[in-house]
């Protein structure tokens, strides 16, 4: 996928444009970006019109799905060419008509724009669906609007899937992203204490902006060298074994012998088993962990994937 900058996209080069700012790209989303995928058959290139997500807002509850590396990767293998995302600040005061002549036609060549319904955009958020299938008559691009994604009773939205995940439902998350949430992060060195026990562990540190996961303990899968395994994954601040630390992702991978310091590693949240404890010792943490290893075992047993 090929990020497009200030001077635009190539000169007599037309896109399908999907709008919006696709963090998590969950199912709701894919319905848009899809559309804009199919447009290739009548020649227009697929692209996506967002802004970098972490310059949207800092409020604590709109901590983004994905990193900027992550979102473009699933971007890329939905069949998204072109992305154009610039920082939120230097386009928050355009009017949605000029939005529509310089960013969408001029910079992106757009011959078709996706949306949902719901789309909002323009010096505040003013500009619609509506009036974007007007302007769309007026200066020669089409324009499709998608109603919203309904999944259980309710819409598919990134609200929903994050308060899903704060809350330990992360099946549920995971069925309305229609992929495993998880973290693809550098493993770190920790405080090895696990070696002693027979639970050598990875340590991730969790990036700032990113939503966390209800503390605890995770069936998780992990991806090595190209080989899938399994692993229990521990999201929390350890609060047995260290006083004060920043969030991390912990993980015992099963059947595994090997050094992955510095590594990039996948971690895939697949089920939460209980909650994070201060234990009153050291013994009993390490009993527990053991049950832990187990229930993982045996849940990944007796799961399909």
């Amino acid at each position: 996928m090929q990020e497009i900058t200030e001077q635009g996209i190539g000169q007599g080069q037309r896109t399908a444009v999907a709008l919006g700012i696709f963090d998590g790209v969950h199912l709701g989303h894919r319905l848009v970006l899809d559309k804009a995928v199919e447009q290739k058959s009548r020649g227009l290139s697929p692209a996506v019109f967002s802004f970098k997500s972490g310059t949207l807002t800092t409020k604590p509850q709109n901590e983004r799905l994905l990193t900027e590396e992550d979102r473009a990767q699933h971007l890329s293998a939905l069949g998204i060419e072109y992305i154009y995302a610039p920082d939120f600040k230097d386009l928050r005061a355009l009017e949605p008509a000029a939005f529509i002549e310089q960013v969408l036609v001029g910079r992106l060549g757009c011959g078709c724009a996706v949306c949902g319904k719901d789309f909002r955009f323009g010096r505040g958020a003013v500009g619609d669906a509506a009036l974007l299938r007007r302007e769309g008559e007026r200066l020669g691009f089409d324009v499709i609007v998608l109603d919203k994604l309904q999944m259980d009773g309710a819409q598919v939205s990134s609200s929903r899937i994050k308060k899903l995940i704060r809350t330990g439902e992360i099946r549920q998350a995971n069925k309305l992203l229609g992929y495993t949430f998880g973290y693809t992060l550098p493993v770190i060195h920790g405080n090895e204490i696990g070696r002693t026990w027979n639970f050598p562990t990875i340590n991730q540190r969790l990036p700032e902006g990113i939503v966390l996961p209800r503390f605890g303990v995770y069936c998780a899968r992990v991806s090595v060298g190209g080989r899938e395994l399994k692993g229990v994954a521990n999201v929390g601040v350890k609060p047995t074994i260290e006083k004060k630390t920043a969030p991390l992702a912990e993980t015992f991978i099963l059947n595994f012998e090997g050094d992955l310091y510095g590594k990039t590693v996948d971690i895939r949240l697949d089920e939460f088993l209980r909650p994070e404890q201060r234990f009153n010792d050291i013994r009993t943490l390490r009993a527990r962990i053991q049950a832990d290893v187990m229930r993982t075992a045996e849940y990944y047993n007796n799961s399909f994937f």
